[in-house]
């Protein structure tokens, strides 16, 4: 269900939306602890990888998101415009998410781990 709400304030939530949400909640916790397990695995390799070529970032406790601090010299934009025409590596400029997100991008964990490590 990435992406899906199970909230929402101005409108209602498409019923399959509602009914995957009661099912997650009535039986979910098995399912859930082997997700903690599978996004542990993939942010401890974003982060390893990260370490290694000296890029900072704050070790997530629970998210499908690492936020690494853009690398000196660039704004968000120009970083990920440089990753995507070098190498194909696709991750958000932080600037998409207001100007407090300068100087920061967003990796995304919700492919394997096998793809992250490529």
């Amino acid at each position: 269900m990435t992406g899906w709400r199970c909230e929402n304030v101005d409108s209602g939530i498409f019923q399959a939306v509602q009914e995957a949400g009661i099912v997650a909640l009535k039986e979910g916790e098995p399912y859930v602890k082997e997700f903690r397990k599978i996004y542990k695995e993939r942010r401890d390799c974003v982060i390893e990888a990260l370490e290694k070529i000296n890029i900072s970032c704050k070790v997530p406790d629970a998210s499908i998101f690492v936020w690494a601090k853009t690398p000196e010299g660039y704004t968000s934009s120009e970083f990920v415009s440089k990753l995507l025409k070098e190498t194909g590596v696709v991750v958000t400029p932080g600037n998409g998410f207001g100007e407090s997100g300068e100087g920061y991008f967003r990796i995304s964990l919700t492919v394997d781990t096998d793809r992250l490590k490529e």
